[in-house]
Order: C-alpha cells, then structure tokens, then sequence
C-alpha cells in the first residue's frame, strides 16, 4: 500500500507569483512544516536536475533526504523526486489561475520503507494533515504580501 495524499487551496495572488515564491527551495521551511532548513545543492536557476536538500522532522523523526526536479513548467508546475531519503517519495506542485487568483496544489505519492512499513495509514493522515496547513500556509504567506 502507497501514499498518494494531496492538498488544494485558493489563493488570491496570480499563480505565477504564487508559483515563484513556492518553487524557491529556500522558501520552504516558510510553507512545509515539519522542514527546519532547505537547500539548493545545484547552481543556477531551478531546472530539470535541480538538487534540493531538506532537514524534516515527521513523525517524531528527523529526516535529511535530497529531492531532485523531475519536471517544471515554470510558473505552473514542478515534480520533485527522492534520490536520497529514507523512502521514496515524489511530490508534485501544481499552480493554475482561476478567476479569485490561482489554485495551488500539492500531491504526495510514495511508499514507506523500513521503520515507516507498518505505519502506512498513520504516514497518510500525517501527510494529509500536513499538506492542508502547508497550503494553507502558503496561502497566508502570500496574500499577506501583497
């Protein structure tokens, strides 16, 4: 059994500022809970093969795992893929104008592994709990900047 949890909200920004603040790692421990630092481990602007390393704590545990870009379409989406953590996980962020602004979404798909086996329900009712206030944080970040 996998984890496939995803989180929406609207948010009155047009999606491309919603989109650059959100695709800027250094942004993230200001929108993902649970993320204490982040870090581009790759120069230059964010690309195909853009490097990402993240200290969690989730669960109770600290986790440090390296996420790669698997995919973007600038100022819409990005696909971000594990290539070093303690399971696999993909995480998808997806920005699409709608009439109030934009619609930012995130989707989780991955599976446990070794310590997190048996904890798969309890895994994807953390991550759904979490992505809701991450959206939600996200959105109060970026209307309050405007």
């Amino acid at each position: 059994m996998g984890i496939d949890v995803s989180a929406s909200i609207e948010i009155a920004r047009p999606s491309g500022d919603v989109a650059a603040f959100a695709m800027e790692a250094e942004n993230d421990p200001a929108w993902i809970g649970g993320i204490s630092s982040a870090r581009r481990l790759t120069p230059g602007p964010t690309a195909i093969g853009t490097q990402v390393e993240r200290v969690a704590h989730f669960l109770g545990r600290r986790i440090e795992y390296v996420m790669e870009v698997a995919e973007i379409d600038p100022g819409r989406r990005i696909v971000l893929r594990s290539i070093k953590s303690p399971f696999p996980m993909q995480v998808t962020y997806t920005f699409l104008p709608v009439d109030a602004g934009s619609q930012a979404s995130v989707r989780v798909e991955g599976g446990p592994e070794g310590f997190m086996l048996h904890a798969d329900g309890l895994m994807s009712l953390a991550v759904r709990r979490n992505l809701r206030r991450d959206v939600a944080r996200l959105k109060e970040i970026c209307e309050a900047s405007v």
